[in-house]
């Protein structure tokens, strides 16, 4: 039983991959900077070169980033760039695009309703319900607040 054991976390020890944290936060910072330069060319783009306002310009910035993360997801490119910069493709608004259409991809093959109708929130669902919740709790204190005139 004692060998078992011993070979087992030898076993663990050698499949486990070894991180460097100075290279996983310079690697998130490679990548989330270099999707808010894109996303502020298109912007200034939008601004400049089309002479759409900021607001106007900002909401189709949002959409194009959404565009390129479903598109680079469906071209199975993304995930590598996940997995190269971690955190830094996953916290912006490209990375919950990513998680909504990978799963809705992978499950495609089950069917529209059991694969992606049932899958596609798996990852995404419960960002969007505690969101929402989250919204909800927050603007029910502020009422309140302004009710009673604290706020």
């Amino acid at each position: 039983m004692e060998v078992d054991k011993k070979k087992y976390e030898e076993y663990v020890k050698e499949i486990t991959p070894v991180h460097s944290l100075p290279k996983s936060m310079a690697c998130a910072f490679l990548v989330g900077g270099v999707i808010c330069l894109i996303g502020q060319l298109i912007t200034n783009y939008l601004m400049k070169g089309m002479g759409m306002e900021q607001e106007t310009a900002s909401a189709w910035n949002l959409l194009a980033l959404i565009l390129i993360s479903i598109i680079l997801t469906g071209l199975n490119i993304y995930p590598k760039i996940v997995q190269f910069g971690g955190a830094g493709a996953l916290v912006p608004i490209t990375g919950f695009a990513n998680s909504v259409v990978a799963p809705a991809i992978e499950f495609h093959a089950e069917g529209e309703v059991f694969g992606v109708g049932c899958k596609i929130f798996t990852i995404a669902g419960p960002v969007i319900l505690y969101g929402v919740l989250t919204s909800w709790v927050l603007g029910l204190i502020y009422w309140i607040g302004q009710a009673v005139g604290i706020l």
